[in-house]
């Protein structure tokens, strides 16, 4: 998936990730997209959460060998 910006939260736990996707995703226009890189478990909950307080939409996450990736739209 194409992205405008990467976020690395790896070895952060809640609510860091969320914290610092919140910071960055204020530097992005509408439409942006962001990748975040995450080990807490969960930032699943959380990112959809997140994204359903804020309206940001989420693309898109998976996970793979104990890491996280979502890839969030500023709305």
């Amino acid at each position: 998936m194409n992205f405008d910006k990467e976020l690395d939260t790896r070895g952060l736990n809640c609510p860091l990730p969320i914290l610092r996707a919140k910071k960055t995703l204020t530097d992005l226009q509408s439409g942006q997209v962001l990748k975040v890189l995450a080990t807490d478990p969960g930032s699943v909950k959380d990112f959809q959460a997140f994204s359903k307080q804020t309206g940001n939409e989420l693309l898109e996450h998976a996970e793979a060998n104990g890491e996280y990736t979502f890839f969030m739209k500023k709305k």
